[in-house]
């Protein structure tokens, strides 16, 4: 299976923070055939442990991406069948109206967003954002029939798969971060082809949607020596800055600043440079958002590395990706990991 055959199963399977279960059981399957060892927890974080052929020489190195996705939660149910809903995540309101959605009651049923139409708006109704709270979502049952299958409580995730744009370019929900979930499995292949020391735990991380709770969980339980979390970051369009965007074209991201261990991303853009991988460098002052923040000081603190794809139309339903940054991502991870073996301390200390 290629890398894009598996972002499109990824992102049709929902895994909204905290009800993760369905996407850890797949990605855990995905997992088994490139590792000597996978398992899940109780948060649904999935581990896959693949052991080099100098174990003992080198680092225990664990990567981190995160499964779960950004959705909608059921919040109401009126008389007449109509579901309000809250956001479980960051989704932006701007998005939903309209937007076509999957209710995961005792079925899963189809619905859509909707809001007053406007022929019915005032004037000033007509130059304002329609918030959460006024939309609500039209399953088109009976409101006795709707209450028998759908509880309060009860998750929604939108209906957006992944679709070819020019190649290699793709769209869809839930890149953020299905496609670091895809990057790990090219990257346990990639490392197939390379001798390398140590331990590698492959971590597909829950509810970091949410505060990167399954980071800190999971780095108390692997342990590592150096940490590589992987995420997305904002691709280039014409409404936003340069100085917060990046080339969708060149390759990965790497991020510097004090998430990040200097020494250890300093070796990572050399072995990107020795191997002839293009990539381009983001400055982050301060906590990233990402796993890295939380593996970074879980335990007596992990030196962490940070790989980012540049990602257009982050947390909306038609999130664009370029493929090729994930290949060349895996390639270098690959590469960074197989540098290190007898003596990877002094990466770490100046």
């Amino acid at each position: 299976m290629d890398g894009k055959e598996l972002l499109s199963r990824l992102i049709e399977i929902p895994g909204v923070s905290g009800y993760e279960d369905q996407i850890s059981d797949m990605v855990r399957d995905t997992f088994r055939p490139y590792c000597q060892e996978v398992h899940q927890d109780a948060f649904y974080n999935v581990y896959g442990k693949k052991a080099g052929t100098k174990q003992g020489l080198g680092p225990k190195v664990m990567l981190a991406a995160h499964l779960d996705e950004i959705g909608l939660m059921v919040k109401d149910i009126d008389e007449k069948g109509f579901i309000s809903f809250t956001n479980i995540g960051g989704v932006d309101q701007r998005i939903l109206l309209s937007q076509e959605v999957y209710i995961h009651g005792k079925e899963k049923l189809f619905g859509v967003i909707g809001a007053k139409p406007p022929h019915l708006q005032g004037k000033e109704e007509a130059k304002k954002a329609v918030p959460v709270k006024e939309m609500v979502i039209d399953a088109g049952l009976d409101p006795k029939r709707l209450k028998e299958l759908v509880s309060i409580g009860d998750l929604i995730t939108f209906k957006s798969p992944l679709i070819d744009l020019n190649e290699p370019y793709v769209c869809g929900k839930s890149i953020d971060d299905r496609a670091g979930v895809v990057m790990m499995y090219e990257t346990m292949k990639e490392l197939d082809k390379l001798v390398f020391a140590g331990e590698v735990y492959f971590v597909a991380t829950a509810q970091e949607e949410v505060g990167t709770r399954g980071a800190i969980i999971s780095t108390y339980s692997v342990e590592p020596d150096i940490g590589i979390a992987i995420d997305v970051t904002h691709g280039d369009t014409p409404d936003a800055s340069k100085e917060e965007t990046h080339n969708m074209d060149t390759g990965p991201v790497i991020a510097v600043g004090p998430n990040m261990h200097p020494k250890l991303t300093d070796r990572l853009m050399n072995v990107a440079k020795d191997n002839g991988i293009d990539y381009l460098i983001e400055v982050e002052p301060g906590l990233t958002g990402t796993d890295a923040r939380s593996i970074q000081v879980s335990r007596q603190g992990v030196p962490t590395v940070l790989i980012e794809f540049p990602l257009r139309y982050m947390h909306t339903t038609v999130e664009v990706l370029n493929m090729d940054t994930i290949k060349k991502a895996a390639r270098l991870t690959a590469l960074f990991i197989a540098s290190m073996g007898e003596g990877w301390e002094e990466c770490l200390t100046y």
